[in-house]
């Protein structure tokens, strides 16, 4: 598919750089709108796309009051935008036709670097605490106790642009514990975090590297029971999804935008029933920054040699 073949990251060298398309005039490490008025988008309709799940009809519904909520603050329609894949987001705004979003952890160096995404907002407690761990899980009778038994085993991987679901823990079996995929594990490709559970939870996965935020919440919704899983490793604490707008929108536009998401009143929408059960509580958007929220994962991308160039 065009938009995989674009935009998965290649191991080469890591420096994270913008494609020449972009510039950075100011430092900030994304991309500056365009000075040209003519290169500004105003579109009449706000495409907003929430990071790929097993079921992106139930987020329609989740993000639902939140859309009425930015098509109120900005004067324009919204529409939700059902991706099915990491690639195919990357690819819907670096071809414009996607103009705000949530991208994943992982996802969120390659979209500033090949798309043009500038994040502004994540989620977080009322008390401003945020973020998530990656976790490796299994099931009872696995015969996986700990980390070093994944060897000659199967474990899954949600996308290799997945922060907690593929280059953390591919950097941790490789430096912790001396592992490398296909010579001392096979690996396996579930497309997303919901995949990964659900398939270590019905036995198909002996293993998978996820997002705990993510098992948390279809805990909560009873997508699975808690005793179907074990967590053998826990990881340090990552940030969130990283939300934002494409940078070429008009600077009017990109400003409503960012004052929809902090003026957004939480309380009994559907956003809160869906992200109060993390740990943190997800329950206010707070502000971020792209240069300094995710150089944690810049550096793990360091470790792992990911390249930023733009196929």
């Amino acid at each position: 598919m065009l938009a995989a073949t674009m935009l998965a990251p290649s191991f080469a060298q890591a420096e994270f750089k913008l494609d020449p398309r972009f510039s950075d005039t100011n430092g900030d490490m994304v991309a500056d709108t365009p000075s040209d008025p003519a290169k500004q988008l105003d579109p009449d309709t706000l495409i907003f796309a929430y990071t790929p799940v097993e079921d992106p009809a139930v987020y329609a519904k989740v993000w639902a009051e939140f859309l009425d909520h930015l098509a109120k603050v900005t004067g324009k329609k919204v529409q939700f935008f059902p991706v099915q894949s990491n690639a195919a987001q990357l690819e819907a705004m670096r071809a414009g036709r996607l103009h705000v979003a949530g991208f994943n952890t992982g996802s969120n160096p390659i979209a500033v670097a090949c798309s043009g995404f500038v994040p502004f907002a994540m989620m977080a407690s009322k008390d401003g605490a945020y973020g998530y761990e990656m976790e490796i899980i299994t099931y009872p009778g696995s015969g996986i106790t700990k980390v070093e038994d994944i060897k000659g085993k199967k474990m899954a991987f949600t996308s290799e642009t997945s922060n907690s679901g593929y280059k953390a823990p591919s950097a941790l079996l490789r430096s912790q514990f001396g592992m490398e995929a296909g010579k001392d594990y096979e690996p396996a490709f579930s497309g997303k975090h919901d995949n990964s559970i659900i398939g270590v939870a019905n036995e198909d996965y002996p293993a998978a590297a996820v997002a705990n935020s993510v098992m948390k919440r279809m805990i909560a919704r009873g997508v699975i029971k808690p005793e179907q899983v074990v967590t053998i490793y826990k990881s340090q604490t990552f940030p969130t999804t990283g939300y934002g707008y494409a940078y070429n929108l008009k600077p009017e536009l990109a400003a409503k935008v960012k004052e929809a998401f902090f003026s957004f009143n939480w309380d009994g929408t559907g956003l809160q029933k869906e992200f109060k059960s993390a740990e943190p509580p997800q329950e206010k958007f707070i502000p971020i920054t792209f240069k300094d929220t995710w150089a944690v994962v810049r550096q793990i991308d360091d470790a792992m040699g990911v390249s930023y160039t733009c196929k």
